[in-house]
């Protein structure tokens, strides 16, 4: 009977999106190109060179080397192995979705068990500096130190998450390794065992690489896509102000505004939206915009977290303490968002500090510079991988001659 009524509600839910497609075909238009661009100029080119570089390190074996000499700090912070340290740092580098995609990629050549991916992947997915620093702190607040409080909150939340998730599960004896003496004599030797186990030719592994990144990409995108059109349905619906109505309650109790509601409910379907929106509120003060800002990038929006499950499926780990993980997670960096606020930005502003000293600035902006630089430039590398592609995938299956 259960099952039964899931059918009824999934299959109720895609017509009623089928008429909302039919009775707003102009905005879905819009929507859909809008969620294109963003893939097409800024998510592909920005994401490409680490999914490329990852797929590399780890058919070279430099994962697991990295992975012995990690092991005695990862093992006891967080229960995962020393190969987590990679994945965590390249997530926190490239931002969503990468950390499921390695945690699944490790989790296929079981270098992990099904508890530790659940583990590793719920607090390796973050968003990237540059998206928090040049989108989001200087393309919708217009002030770089916002990016400051909005980044500090954002990977302090991730490692709570981390330190809170290592509770989760129970060890498999196993997957535990013992620490022996020559970390670097044996983190050498399992570099060079692993590249000897998956010998392959430079040119194949470059191949592989690129074309099983593209091809995640391109699932990427049409996650991208769907949300986007999804969420301007449900604001042409009005369902976006029923569920505000809602969400208005919650918000009341941590003493936020209303007019939170709505940026707050958008951010939930796609993180670049709810922010933008969440930063031109009226009636609520900056902190209120930061907070709500902090919590809708560490939840990710329903959209990366539809990337994430597709991801974690072809690995069979399950979703739903990702999906958990991100709830605190949110929770998380809204604490330290407003924990962070008068340290980091009133008393600064108040002593007439613009930056702080102890925060290099090149660094910044630099970053500035290259989110500027991809939405002009990003779509040559786009179009390029795209042909590189084709290329690579006519040539393994044409037939022999």
């Amino acid at each position: 009977m259960k099952e039964k009524w899931k059918t009824l509600v999934l299959s109720s839910i895609i017509i009623c999106l089928c008429i909302a497609l039919l009775r707003y075909p102009q905005q879905s238009f819009e929507a859909a190109v809008r969620g294109l661009h963003m893939w097409w100029d800024v998510v592909f080119p920005s994401l490409l060179p680490f999914f490329v570089v990852s797929e590399i390190l780890i058919g070279f074996g430099v994962v697991h080397f990295l992975g012995v000499l990690l092991e005695p700090f990862m093992r006891p912070l967080f229960k995962v192995p020393g190969i987590g340290g990679f994945v965590w740092a390249m997530g926190m580098a490239s931002g969503y979705p990468a950390g499921a995609k390695l945690t699944a990629r490790l989790k296929q050549q079981q270098q992990l068990s099904a508890v530790e991916a659940e583990r590793l992947v719920s607090f390796t997915n973050s968003s990237n500096p540059l998206f928090i620093f040049g989108a989001i702190s200087v393309g919708f607040f217009h002030n770089p130190n916002i990016g400051i409080i909005l980044a500090l909150s954002h990977y302090l939340g991730n490692i709570c998450v981390g330190m809170m998730m290592r509770f989760h599960g129970k060890d498999d004896a196993a997957h535990v390794t013992k620490q022996k003496k020559g970390i670097f004599r044996q983190a050498f030797r399992a570099m060079h065992e692993t590249r000897l186990k998956h010998r392959q030719a430079i040119g194949k592994l470059l191949g592989d690489a690129v074309r099983s990144s593209i091809q995640t990409l391109f699932m990427i995108g049409g996650f991208i896509i769907l949300f986007s059109v999804l969420n301007k349905l449900l604001y042409m619906t009005n369902m976006t102000n029923v569920l505000a109505s809602i969400v208005q309650h919650g918000l009341a109790i941590f003493q936020l505004p209303s007019e939170l509601s709505v940026p707050l409910i958008a951010g939930m379907f796609e993180i670049t939206l709810g922010s933008q929106m969440a930063s031109e509120a009226t009636n609520a003060t900056l902190l209120q915009k930061v907070i709500v800002t902090s919590f809708i990038l560490a939840f990710g929006g329903f959209s990366v977290q539809a990337q994430v499950a597709s991801i974690l499926a072809e690995a069979n780990i399950r979703f739903q303490p990702f999906f958990i993980a991100r709830i605190c997670h949110g929770l998380f960096a809204a604490f330290f968002a407003s924990l962070l606020w008068k340290p980091l930005y009133v008393e600064p502003f108040e002593a007439g500090e613009t930056w702080p000293v102890w925060l290099p600035q090149t660094g910044v902006q630099w970053s500035i510079t290259y989110v500027h630089w991809l939405e002009q430039y990003g779509f040559f590398i786009t179009a390029t991988s795209c042909l590189v592609y084709l290329l690579i995938t006519f040539r393994r299956e044409k037939p022999p001659a």
